[in-house]
């Protein structure tokens, strides 16, 4: 999958972790660093790398076929259980973020320091690559998203079940105009259902974006998931 160049923010300190995060539709990675820099500025994850992926710019159905930065193409608003998707695209980029996670393990950091994550589209995408991953993750996150092959995943998770334990982090407003708030709660019910321990969490008033307690919440969950190890032995 031909891909731009990820955007990689280095750790502070010795690098024990890495966390990455997938943009939403017509974005970029350079659209999420502000997520790096909210923590790093306040020195919270001084050994995690951050890596924020730029998908490919596709034509996107729902806007008329305009070309734009997507991880799939999107046919429709519909409700997720009629909605038409976008399966050998989703396939693609399912791929490419495990070839991401793969790359990190090579290069010495332990899967389960690693954690994947997304906004919108791209944290569809997490739900989807981390809970079908080869490999036990440190964590997966989706804020405002949706989960994609409703009917085909449980048969794409791995037998091994790796990631049966791995706690999954949720946040949605119930104002979202894009991503209705009910598929959100509707994706953490199937994911339950599925045996995943899911934290979903509501953000009052908040339309198709990030809020301050959001992030602070997403941080108490990334302290719990990769936490510093300071001169422990990866």
């Amino acid at each position: 999958m031909a891909v731009p160049a990820a955007i990689v923010i280095p750790a502070l300190k010795r690098h024990t972790s890495t966390v990455i995060v997938a943009h939403g539709l017509g974005d970029s990675g350079a659209g999420w660093t502000f997520l790096a820099h909210h923590f790093t500025s306040r020195q919270k994850f001084p050994e995690t790398k951050w890596i924020f992926p730029s998908a490919p710019s596709i034509p996107i159905t729902i806007n008329m076929g305009t070309r734009m930065p997507g991880w799939y193409d999107i046919s429709s608003f519909e409700d997720l259980a009629s909605r038409s998707e976008d399966e050998p695209g989703i396939l693609k980029s399912q791929e490419y973020f495990h070839e991401l996670i793969d790359k990190e393990v090579e290069a010495g950091i332990p899967s389960e320091r690693v954690v994947l994550g997304g906004f919108s589209q791209g944290g569809a995408m997490a739900l989807l690559s981390g809970i079908t991953s080869e490999r036990k993750l440190g964590g997966v996150f989706g804020l405002s998203c949706y989960l994609l092959l409703r009917e085909k995943l449980e048969g794409m998770v791995p037998k091994s079940g790796l990631n049966k334990g791995t706690p999954i982090f949720m946040g949605h407003g119930d104002a979202d105009q894009v991503v209705r708030y009910a598929w959100g709660q509707q994706t953490a019910a199937k994911l339950k259902d599925m045996g995943y321990g899911v934290e979903f969490k509501t953000y009052p008033g908040l339309p198709h974006s990030a809020a301050p307690e959001e992030l602070d919440d997403l941080e108490k969950y990334l302290t719990a998931r990769i936490p510093d190890l300071g001169e422990k032995k990866l």
